[in-house]
């Protein structure tokens, strides 16, 4: 029988959540609610979806293959995404953007590309779930740096760079714990990260940030440091599905990138849709409004029946549980809500809609170890 490489057998595997309709034949249950993946209870634009009726309906929609160099979607990112101040606006350039099978497959890619046997990457921990694994399917080693008061230790990350560190991964806003390193503190990091280190700073849950201290760091960009800035079409845009994500960076570590991406990455569907859906701002407001009122409902509740949660800047909530977080995991199931366990104890919540809200907090009130 063929064996993997030895690094391969060391990864531990992203295990993803069963279908919703299995678990519910399993458990006997109807009408549940998954509140575990960050998805956009909203669902997406409906101009997205009447984007994706048009294709389907066209003639070369799908036996066609999709647009390699995603064109008209990079071109329409390249309009969106401004950099400067004081009056003064540049544009990010079209070769200054990368697209993807969501942003994780960028993750990949960038792996692939600037890391190899031995070479390090710094990550916090409890951080993304899927860094160590691409660092790991390389050969490569992560160096996971705890967190402080659930957000990145950014002085330890940068104390842990060395001569093999090639990458470093800052999720922010942070997943699992919805938290964000500010302005200052990024600036600070910078100025101590040594050239040749590629930062990937993974923004994932950039749309839904209030806070006004959250960096820009497209600045980094114009600078001409090496950096990667990841974004998604999954999370606030709704198209979790369809699986699109877009990095940005200098055209040097493009075009690097550019020779490992695989042709075709991104489909036609998806694109279509992304680009539909960048235009629809209205859609786009009423997702944050919406999750920022869950958001204060959730706290509010949460916070009546003493039970402990970190302030979000995403779409979830991380609770710390003095209990093990399978318990909890397993209580809500049989009520038909699934959540996330992160770790031995503690759980992540997506902010759903109201009535999904509602529901896991009613349904909280019913396990007797809280």
């Amino acid at each position: 029988m063929i064996k993997p490489l030895q690094y391969v057998s060391r990864i531990k595997p992203y295990v993803p959540g069963k279908p919703v309709k299995e678990l519910e034949r399993e458990l006997g249950i109807r009408d549940s609610i998954k509140l575990a993946s960050n998805e956009n209870p909203l669902g997406p634009s409906p101009k997205a979806l009447e984007a994706v009726k048009e294709l389907l309906s066209a003639d070369g929609g799908l036996n066609r293959y999709p647009d390699d160099s995603g064109y008209y979607l990079k071109n329409a990112l390249s309009e969106r995404l401004l950099f400067g101040g004081n009056g003064s606006r540049a544009k990010i350039s079209s070769d200054e953007i990368i697209l993807g099978n969501g942003s994780n497959s960028l993750i990949d890619v960038a792996v692939r590309t600037f890391m190899g046997p031995g070479d390090e990457a710094v990550m916090g921990f409890p951080s993304f779930v899927f860094y160590p694994i691409a660092v790991g399917s390389v050969g490569g080693v992560s160096i996971e740096v705890p967190l402080v008061d659930y957000r990145h230790d950014l002085t330890a990350m940068s104390d842990a760079i060395t001569e093999k560190t090639k990458i470093v991964f800052i999720a922010n806003p942070n997943n699992p714990t919805g938290t964000i390193n500010k302005r200052d503190e990024i600036e600070r990091f910078m100025e101590r990260v040594p050239e040749g280190v590629l930062v990937v700073m993974d923004e994932a849950y950039y749309e839904y940030v209030r806070d006004s201290e959250y960096p820009d760091t497209l600045k980094y960009l114009r600078e001409g440091r090496d950096i990667l800035i990841l974004r998604t079409f999954s999370k606030a845009y709704g198209l979790a599905g369809l699986r699109i994500g877009y990095g940005i960076a200098p055209k040097t570590v493009i075009s690097e990138m550019d020779k490992i991406r695989g042709p075709f990455n991104t489909n036609s569907a998806a694109q279509v849709a992304a680009l539909r859906a960048l235009k629809d701002d209205e859609h786009l407001r009423r997702t944050i409004d919406i999750n920022e009122r869950g958001k204060d409902f959730l706290y509010k509740d949460l916070g009546a029946m003493g039970i402990r949660y970190v302030p979000t800047e995403a779409n979830f909530i991380y609770m710390p549980l003095n209990i093990e977080s399978k318990n909890i995991y397993n209580a809500l199931l049989k009520t038909g809500v699934i959540i996330r366990t992160v770790g031995p104890k503690a759980i992540r919540v997506t902010v759903g809609l109201l009535e999904e809200n509602r529901r896991f907090i009613e349904s909280l009130k019913k396990i007797k170890e809280l």
